[in-house]
């Protein structure tokens, strides 16, 4: 992709040095990158949320 420009937007997160090491941890323990582990984690976490809550859904 050309200078930066990415197809999915981005977001700046803040973590103790500790809790980012042990993500890493797991990331490489599951052959992911951190940031492969982190968007896993999200959609396990809306998963988990639309099977209790039912979907959510945006008009586009």
């Amino acid at each position: 992709m050309p200078n930066g420009i990415h197809k999915n937007p981005q977001y700046g997160l803040r973590i103790p040095k500790k809790t980012m090491d042990k993500l890493k941890y797991i990331a490489e323990y599951n052959g992911r990158s951190a940031n492969k582990e982190i968007e896993q984690l999200i959609l396990q976490h809306i998963r988990q949320w639309e099977k209790t809550n039912g979907p959510i859904v945006f008009d586009d």
